[in-house]
């Protein structure tokens, strides 16, 4: 048994996570929440223990998921979950790590369901299925297709179906867009990729690194997968449905010319995030 206390190592720990470019703020942060899923212990426990002597076996297993970090491997990655819209949703290298901008989606299609006493609904490009997962469970009379081009994604996503015990409402297809799916829906919910390929250059280790290139980059401007979306949404909506979709940083414009060309469709509304940056489409079928 190492005489080292926890919090000793965990310093040493976030010295190299600062050496290899993280912030002093983010480095300590990463290294406690490495820490405490290696002793798997909640947040009151570590501020009472944090100064205990390591015990035995803790720093053979800690030193490798800091040696992750130190590449800039996403911690969601190395502790295999992240939470989504208050669950926990296993995440791997296959699928991209659900950000809270995302939650905004289900706030809203939510509320579009209460129009419907059983709402059918179509998550295209699912991931880890934290969108169709999540709309299962908070609406127990819905049911929910799944699609992704990805089938290592949709391994994921469907293991985060059966976590949350929603299989029975929870379709899955592998394919592009609607994956062979025909038949119209009354929500039609997205976070399609929408970073420019320009940006690649620009981004964070952790996303440009290690989070699937796929699910990020739409194109040139970043588009090329919501233009498809958008073109292809009117087959696949009810009259009266809607398109909810996630979208870039200064693509408001450029979106709401995608919807005035499709005749069928009815821009309602663009959400904006807690940051003040429009975020979500929301469109009607005519």
């Amino acid at each position: 048994m190492t005489d080292s206390t926890i919090v000793e190592l965990v310093t040493r720990a976030a010295a190299s996570l600062e050496a290899a470019g993280l912030t002093a703020i983010d480095a300590r942060q990463d290294a406690s929440v490495l820490a405490r899923h290696v002793l798997g212990w909640t947040l009151e426990h570590w501020l009472g223990h944090q100064r205990d002597t390591a015990p035995e076996g803790f720093e053979a297993t800690f030193t490798p998921a800091i040696a992750r970090r130190v590449t800039r491997e996403p911690v969601a990655y190395i502790v295999g979950e992240r939470e989504f819209y208050w669950r926990a949703f296993t995440v791997t290298s296959a699928v991209l790590i659900p950000r809270p901008e995302t939650e905004m989606i289900i706030d809203i299609a939510i509320v579009a369901s209460g129009a419907y006493r059983y709402p059918q609904i179509i998550d295209v490009g699912t991931g880890s299925g934290c969108i169709a997962v999540t709309m299962a469970a908070e609406l127990p009379l819905a049911t929910v297709v799944a699609t992704d081009i990805s089938a290592p994604a949709l391994i994921v996503a469907a293991s985060n179906a059966r976590r949350h015990g929603v299989t029975d409402r929870v379709a899955f297809r592998h394919g592009a867009f609607f994956g062979g799916y025909d038949e119209p829906v009354d929500l039609i919910l997205s976070n399609p990729p929408y970073v420019p390929d320009r940006d690649r250059a620009t981004m964070a280790p952790e996303v440009e690194g290690h989070e699937p290139a796929k699910a990020l980059f739409g194109g040139g401007d970043g588009l090329d997968c919501v233009r498809s979306l958008v073109a292809l949404a009117p087959d696949h909506l009810r009259p009266g449905g809607r398109l909810i979709f996630e979208f870039g940083q200064g693509q408001a414009p450029r979106i709401k010319q995608l919807i005035a060309c499709q005749p069928a469709l009815h821009l309602e509304e663009i959400r904006e995030d807690l940051q003040g940056i429009p975020r979500i489409a929301i469109v009607t079928r005519r």
